[in-house]
């Protein structure tokens, strides 16, 4: 028996078998091939009533939004992760012997992507927008959480484009955005760091449509029945100004 050959045999048999299972429906992610959407707040609390907020950018972000201005944020988004999540853990040692590591929470991380800038830097300015709904540039008040959270969502695609595994960002704002070099010896194009913030994310695959934990919800109802008791007791003419 040639076992030079045999050893030989079993060896192509071996990769043959790994390579095709690079090469099915499935195939191998590739760190270029995604999407990026964000879906920016309206700027509003609620449902954008009288209690609507009073910054002024509010105002500018929708008609961003409702523009091509998110799209070419999208397009332009040279980079970005997806998010991380760790377990938090903790010692229990109320057993004989080795201590057991068990979980006790879990934390998420901020992300950061990165954008190629059109000269007149619309990429830039919508975060700029966003941000500014968080505090009133009049005031320098802080806003409310629901006037500036939206959510971001990341997908991976294959080799026809097709959207295999995403996640969303939840309650995501940009935490902040990075300084821009300027340089008479650069060279490229210009390009824009963000930072984000968010409370959570959810695999977009097996998590899409859970509902939002039962205290959000019961949260939300609270605050709603609450403003519009409030509204109610407001002369028409004040609601306006």
């Amino acid at each position: 028996m040639d076992f030079g050959s045999f050893i030989e045999a079993g060896s192509s048999a071996v990769l043959n078998e790994i390579l095709a299972s690079t090469h099915d429906d499935n195939g191998m992610a590739l760190p270029s091939k995604y999407e990026v959407l964000f879906l920016p707040p309206s700027g509003t609390r609620g449902t954008g009533g009288p209690a609507a907020s009073t910054n002024l950018f509010s105002q500018v972000l929708l008609g961003q939004v409702g523009g091509q201005d998110v799209k070419d944020v999208s397009y332009q988004c040279n980079s970005i992760e997806f998010p991380p999540r760790t377990i938090d853990i903790a010692a229990d040692e109320n057993i004989y012997g080795p201590a057991r590591k068990i979980a006790q929470g879990y934390t998420y991380g901020d992300i950061t992507g990165k954008f190629y800038c059109h000269n007149d830097m619309r990429e830039k300015k919508f975060f700029e927008t966003w941000q500014r709904l968080s505090f009133n540039p009049q005031t320098f008040a802080m806003g409310y959480y629901d006037d500036y959270i939206g959510s971001v969502d990341i997908h991976t695609m294959d080799e026809q484009n097709k959207k295999r595994y995403g996640v969303k960002l939840v309650e995501c704002f940009p935490k902040s955005i990075g300084a821009q070099q300027l340089s008479y010896a650069g060279t490229g194009y210009l390009t824009c760091a963000v930072t984000f913030s968010y409370r959570y994310w959810k695999n977009l695959t097996d998590e899409a449509d859970l509902p939002k934990p039962l205290l959000d919800r019961i949260a939300e109802r609270a605050v709603n029945t609450v403003t519009r008791r409030i509204t109610s007791q407001i002369p028409s003419v004040l609601r306006r100004l």
